[in-house]
């Protein structure tokens, strides 16, 4: 009787925790993210537990309930979850795969591992569900982010260039062209600075749209950066081609852009176009190329179409190499000034000299401005030289000053950098409290160039300069399209008539007129006229006649070094 009672005991425990383990497993099922299916193939049950209820509105209870899984997924996934919901008809413990939910954009990861006995046969099985939607979404959200460009829709930089490389590999055995066309919206900035950043998004994003509405079989688009875009097309003819793109870009420009807050933009576009094979054979190449010819294109006016070419390649690698070595000039200040006289009309008396800088080149040869000042100024280190000019200058004229004993004026020609630069003013006036030398002894010579960008700006530091008594002259004047609209509000003191009229002068009746009525309304109001380029003794009388106030040129003097002017000013003494 006690041995009955304790094998009761026994199996009461035995249940008892076997009931807690299966509560234990039910609960950790249950607390799981997913979906389970246990499904036993002697009973042929089949158990569901977790979040089933959460994600299937059926039970599944036998083998035929397990149908209703495949109806539940898109048609198009079917066919593969059946080899995944019954990997053992192909002999396999485990299958997998992402689907789909039908009627809607739920995606489900199904798992399903099977258990076989000793004797290789079915004996178990388990089917693991779970929402992966969200982990689906981040997926191609960084497919996205890999290929495409978040603000224009466009390709991005990177996959393009690789789209591009297989263009090339494909033309490279058809013999076929593959054209690549850099398009930049002109004056893009003025977009940002009146009308906001995010407007100037918005238009990027519309016209970047329009682009992706032409791109077809063979044609892609991407968006390089700011308001730049590049396009490709493979083997271009007919309405695939890059005189189709121009054509179908410039009609759309006709009407403006409504933006964001309903403003309107409207825009022009320069576009530069570099071919394969001609241009180059690798695709960032190409697109360098094409980038250089629209950018140079810019440079004579905006809404332009250019194609690349060797010249241009020449030119720019000149160009290139001009840069280095003008880097290298600024660190070791291989330049010298040379300065050429000016004078007095009436009595051919010294007026004062003109600091021009040359670069000493590779053997001693002397690079004029012209040459080089252009590079200097695109690449900003037209700052240290014009710093090193002025230096130099004031210097100079300071040594010549206490060796000669009589003050005459020191020109200096400063460029626009230096102009915006906030210490432009004190930079000058210390200069000249350094080496003692008085405002009223140098003059700055500005083009109109200048001024056409800020010229409040500038106009404000020219007035205070001319407050301290420095003197301030407008070179090359009558060349400018507007340069008669800025006199009225400059602080000018003198004006120089470019060396182009004094050419043609004695030859050309108007250009005689035009000389005539700058120097009267330059005398009516009061400032000096210096003409430049002076060359023959006949035009000297001619300016002098009609009331010019100094001569400039090779008649009088060329540019020399400081010491070989030593002789001009002791003839003044």
């Amino acid at each position: 009787m006690n041995e009955l009672h304790y094998q009761v005991d026994l199996l009461r425990a035995i249940n008892r925790k076997q009931m807690e383990r299966e509560r234990m497993y039910l609960k950790v099922c249950q607390a799981a993210v997913g979906a389970f299916l246990y499904f036993s193939f002697d009973r042929g049950q089949a158990t569901t537990l977790g979040q089933w209820a959460d994600y299937f509105p059926f039970e599944v209870k036998d083998t035929r309930d397990m149908e209703q899984l495949l109806d539940a997924v898109e048609e198009s996934c079917r066919l593969q979850l059946g080899d995944v919901i019954y990997p053992e008809k192909s002999g396999q413990d485990t299958a997998e795969m992402e689907c789909l939910l039908q009627d809607s954009r739920t995606w489900m990861h199904f798992r399903t591992q099977v258990y076989y006995d000793e004797k290789g046969k079915p004996s178990e099985k388990v089917i693991y569900i779970r929402d992966i939607t969200r982990q689906h979404a981040q997926k191609d959200e960084l497919v996205y982010m890999a290929y495409y460009d978040s603000l224009t829709g466009l390709y991005n930089r990177n996959y393009f260039v690789r789209l591009l490389g297989e263009y090339l590999k494909r033309a490279s055995h058809t013999g076929s062209i593959v054209s690549v066309v850099v398009i930049n919206i002109d004056e893009f900035r003025k977009v940002n600075d009146s009308m906001g950043l995010v407007v100037g998004d918005e238009l990027v994003r519309q016209f970047g749209s329009f682009l992706k509405g032409l791109c077809q079989e063979d044609i892609m688009a991407c968006h390089l950066h700011s308001d730049v875009y590049c396009m490709a097309v493979y083997d271009p003819a007919g309405s695939k081609s890059v005189s189709f793109l121009h054509k179908a870009i410039q009609e759309r420009i006709r009407e403006p852009f409504y933006l964001e807050e309903g403003k309107e933009a409207s825009i022009t576009v320069s576009m530069g176009v570099a071919e394969y094979p001609e241009a180059s054979d690798t695709a960032l190449e190409l697109i360098n190329c094409a980038e250089i010819v629209v950018f140079k294109g810019k440079a004579e006016g905006a809404g332009t179409l250019h194609y690349f070419d060797a010249p241009v390649m020449d030119e720019l690698l000149q160009s290139i190499e001009l840069e280095n070595k003008l880097k290298k000039a600024v660190c070791n200040k291989d330049f010298v000034i040379h300065y050429q006289p000016q004078y007095y009309a009436g009595n051919r008396r010294l007026r004062g000299v003109e600091a021009l800088i040359r670069w000493k080149g590779e053997g001693g040869k002397l690079i004029g401005p012209t040459t080089f000042i252009p590079v200097a100024e695109s690449n900003g280190s037209i700052i240290p030289i014009g710093r090193w000019v002025m230096e130099e200058s004031v210097r100079q004229y300071a040594a010549w000053k206490q060796q000669f004993g009589f003050p005459f004026i020191m020109s200096v020609n400063i460029s626009a950098l230096q102009y915006k630069r906030d210490d432009f003013v004190d930079s000058v006036m210390e200069v000249l409290n350094r080496y003692q030398v008085k405002p009223a002894e140098i003059e700055l010579e500005i083009t109109e160039s200048v001024l056409i960008e800020d010229f409040q700006s500038v106009a404000a530091k020219l007035r205070l300069l001319r407050e301290q008594g420095v003197k301030i002259s407008l070179d090359d004047f009558g060349t400018g399209f507007s340069s008669l609209a800025y006199l009225k509000r400059l602080p000018v003191d003198t004006l120089k008539v470019d060396k182009s009229f004094i050419d043609t002068v004695m030859t050309d009746s108007s250009t005689r007129v035009i000389t005539e009525s700058i120097i009267n309304m330059v005398k009516s109001l009061g400032f000096e006229a210096i003409a430049e380029g002076v060359e023959e003794e006949q035009q000297y009388r001619y300016l002098h006649a009609i009331g010019c106030d100094v001569i400039q040129g090779y008649l009088f003097g060329q540019p020399l070094p400081p010491e070989e002017l030593e002789s001009v000013f002791s003839s003044q003494t």
